[in-house]
């Protein structure tokens, strides 16, 4: 199983209706594995990271009023990635899983931009 990150948005009545990921999109945020191995991990909380880090014990929804907060954490850990590679890779290589959160992250990205767009928020599960 793998996390997908979705863009949804707040209907009147409070529910979110998730959105179709457009045609071409990847919506990967990583393996489940992840949660706690690399959003969740301690290199990842040490950067004061405060949203991916709930993906350690639960789903994250990412408000529309949070989103360009968000977006400003996915940077943090963009210009943190070699170090948060060297410390959260496994058995596979680190040039494989470097390229891994290179892709999960502009993965995010992209959502929350789109999320900024139209005033969504993000979804990862």
């Amino acid at each position: 199983m793998s996390l997908s990150v979705d863009v949804f948005l707040r209907e009147p009545d409070g529910q979110w209706r998730v959105l179709d990921v457009p045609e071409g999109r990847d919506d990967s945020a990583g393996f489940e594995s992840w949660r706690r191995t690399v959003w969740g991990s301690q290199p990842v909380r040490a950067l004061g990271a405060r949203f991916l880090p709930v993906l350690a014990d639960d789903d994250l929804e990412v408000e529309a009023e949070d989103v360009a907060e968000f977006l400003r954490e996915v940077a943090l850990l963009r210009d943190h990635l070699d170090a948060i590679a060297e410390s959260t890779r496994r058995p596979r290589g680190l040039a494989e899983h470097r390229a891994g959160l290179v892709r999960r992250l502009r993965n995010l990205e992209v959502a929350a931009l789109h999320a900024r767009v139209i005033g969504g928020g993000v979804l990862i599960w």
